[in-house]
């Protein structure tokens, strides 16, 4: 049931406004070590999305470190923590994205990534810039890893950013629901949270 404080509150979408899918991969939606158990069941709501908006989609995809001990800093730390989820130790159909939705590139494009946030890879923020998008649709995973590096970056870069609720997924119930809560509460004015329907509905 959407949350009374969901919305477009600032109005339909326009021509400007691109559709920004993170990590919708196999890495997580598989038996890995990562599953995120609700990567198939919000699978269809980000399908109608991108099969909606072929041509305005950007897909991202989390690349792991080639094999432990890489990284710097605190991820060489992570990568020892994880060394069954590197590129030696994991099948190559891993990395790359569900097959419902690798079908949409081209016209989508993809961006790979080594960390959470898409912003560090300038071909993304080059990109937005040469359409003159003004508004980003967020979907995919995780809502409280990836997703909430991504929406930051575009909030601190000026982009209306819109969530559509049932379009994203995590392992934890308990800190999606709080990303949620966040948005909703501290973010009023940068972030809309809104059910998927009214953003096909606002966005044509």
């Amino acid at each position: 049931m959407p949350d009374e404080k969901d919305g477009l509150h600032f109005g339909p979408l326009g021509p400007n406004c691109v559709h920004l899918c993170v990590d919708m991969q196999n890495l997580f939606a598989e038996g890995t070590e990562w599953h995120t158990p609700w990567m198939k069941r919000v699978l269809p709501v980000v399908k109608r999305i991108a099969e909606a908006h072929p041509a305005e989609t950007v897909f991202t995809r989390f690349i792991p470190a080639a094999r432990p001990g890489e990284g710097q800093g605190t991820w060489n730390r992570y990568w020892k923590r994880w060394p069954g989820m590197t590129l030696e130790a994991l099948p190559e159909s891993m990395v790359e994205l569900l097959p419902d939705l690798a079908r949409f590139v081209p016209p989508a494009t993809m961006i790979d990534k080594t960390v959470y946030s898409p912003w560090l890879q300038p071909e993304l923020e080059a990109l937005l810039r040469e359409r003159g998008t003004d508004t980003l649709v967020v979907t995919g995973a995780e809502t409280d890893v990836c997703v909430l590096a991504a929406v930051l970056g575009a909030v601190d870069r000026g982009y209306r950013v819109i969530i559509p609720t049932d379009a994203l997924c995590s392992s934890s119930d308990r800190t999606h629901d709080a990303l949620l809560t966040l948005y909703r509460e501290r973010y009023g004015q940068q972030v809309e949270a809104v059910g998927t329907d009214a953003l096909l509905e606002a966005w044509r």
